[in-house]
């Protein structure tokens, strides 16, 4: 069974099917996600992972109603990667969270209360004993490390038991922050898993022509997110050190620490005069906006609380206002503008039974550019900046508005002049559509692809977040995935540790 990204998979719902392997058309199994990864038993059960910021749902592999099998506990921001025990009943998932909650998990077709078995940089995944003497046993990314561990898992009674065994150090897990496993197994006893700079990335500038133009730091396997100051003098990326995911400063030759909290900060967006950026962090659990001074004097402040998993996308060039995108149960993603000045009450900017997000202001903030799936893919489109009242439950479709891709899109990123609008079409290639503004109508005009990226997430995964950015003076800065031929994948073969010498 997939995902299908072209119905929207990634920051929204996407579509389950499923695609047998002796041919024939696919199957839609569900409409309500997926991108989180899934896991299918015997009894054709598929529990599956519903979105971003949501929890476990199960569904026949024959198709039918999805129901939840988990609910979101306190502090808890999203349910993942599902891995099904041999007894077909109970899983392994992931939680994310603070990180007093966040770790892998045992939940249950019963229904429940999940058991939290340990903290965890990756999903876990079960290597069954071949024989009923022979143990279960989890394996999984020690959190902090990239070193792959296994112990006993006693499934009955929701315990690891025993002393951890290492497997493999320096070991790669998933490209993208979905948490997915950092090993593969199979029912033969069979352990793949990938190690070296498979995943490295690195911040490089290109132009116009997609000719490379400099790089800023240094290779890193969990850089996300950057974001070029409105100077273009610094850039703002999330990275993981010893297990800590925070925001970073890169100046130059420099790199300094923004952040300090022990909960994930990613999802940055700067304020138009470089003094303040304001970040995604899951400190409370919930995924919330914080602002700090970039000169890292103050205190940190929080200034939407509670509510929805929330991620920062723009700040209006006025300073007046800060676009963001939620994660609603029942609407999937909306847009939303939080003011800076004066009452700080967030409004509805654009909220329908669509997905919506990563949302930027034009340079003369009259225009707001933002990613759809209401065509049945993810495409661009643009509409005037008229934020809805408080309260409010209008659509917010009587504003108008121009969709400017025309072949799948997602991430866009407005030309300093206002003049093109950039995107990534679905093959990963940086397009730019003119725009020209006549009063107040906007003409989108006929896209083209600029240059092919070796980007994060190509131009299909709309769920990790835009992973490039254009600074003030047109170079485009990209998240470039690095070469990963020199990242082979080991297999161990007939690991029994229980098995008799």
């Amino acid at each position: 069974f997939v995902a299908d990204a072209g119905s929207g998979a990634g920051v929204g719902a996407g579509t389950l099917k499923r695609l047998d392997l002796g041919g024939g058309a696919p199957m839609t199994l569900s409409s309500s996600g997926g991108r989180g990864g899934g896991t299918w038993n015997a009894d054709g059960t598929v529990v599956f992972a519903r979105r971003a910021g949501s929890s476990l749902l199960r569904v026949s592999s024959t198709g039918g109603a999805a129901t939840a099998v988990t609910t979101l506990g306190p502090n808890q921001t999203g349910h993942t990667s599902p891995h099904f025990l041999p007894d077909g009943r109970r899983f392994l998932f992931y939680v994310r969270g603070a990180p007093e909650t966040a770790g892998i998990y045992l939940g249950s077709l019963d229904g429940s209360a999940p058991i939290r078995l340990t903290a965890a940089d990756s999903a876990g995944v079960c290597l069954s004993g071949v024989t009923s003497r022979e143990s279960d046993w989890l394996l999984w990314l020690r959190a902090g490390t990239q070193t792959l561990v296994a112990q006993r898992l006693d499934g009955l009674h929701g315990v690891l038991t025993g002393e951890p065994i290492t497997l493999a150090e320096g070991v790669i897990a998933a490209q993208d922050i979905s948490y997915q496993s950092a090993a593969s197994v199979s029912a033969t006893g069979l352990v793949a898993y990938r190690t070296g700079a498979g995943s490295q990335r690195q911040l490089t500038w290109l132009d116009r022509s997609g000719t490379a133009r400099g790089t800023v730091g240094d290779p890193d396997a969990t850089l996300v997110s950057p974001r070029v100051s409105p100077d273009g003098r610094r850039v703002a990326v999330s990275r993981t050190v010893q297990g800590n995911t925070d925001l970073w400063l890169l100046d130059g030759t420099r790199t300094t620490r923004f952040t300090f909290d022990a909960a994930r900060e990613t999802d940055s967006a700067w304020s138009p005069d470089g003094t303040r950026i304001v970040f995604r962090s899951t400190r409370t659990g919930n995924g919330d906006l914080y602002e700090k001074l970039t000169s890292l004097a103050g205190v940190e402040e929080r200034i939407v609380p509670s509510g929805p998993s929330k991620f920062p996308s723009s700040w209006s060039p006025n300073g007046h206002f800060l676009l963001f995108h939620n994660i609603d149960p029942q609407t999937n993603a909306d847009l939303w503008v939080v003011p800076r000045v004066g009452n700080s009450t967030p409004l509805v900017f654009l909220k329908t039974a669509y997905v919506e997000a990563d949302g930027v202001f034009s340079p003369d903030g009259r225009w707001v550019a933002y990613q759809s799936n209401e065509s049945g893919r993810n495409e661009i489109y643009v509409r005037p900046f008229i934020p809805q009242s408080v309260g409010s439950t209008s659509s917010g479709t009587a504003a108008g508005q121009w969709q400017v891709s025309t072949a799948g899109g997602i991430m866009p990123v407005w030309r300093p002049d206002g003049k093109e609008l950039y995107y990534l079409n679905p093959a990963g290639a940086m397009m730019a559509a003119p725009i020209v503004v006549t009063g107040e109508t906007l003409s989108p005009g006929t896209p083209v692809s600029l240059f092919a990226t070796r980007i994060l997430g190509g131009g299909v995964d709309a769920g990790i977040g835009r992973q490039y950015d254009v600074a003030s003076d047109g170079r485009f800065l990209i998240n470039t995935v690095l070469d990963s031929a020199a990242a082979p994948i080991t297999l161990i073969q007939n690991w029994h540790p229980d098995a008799k010498k």
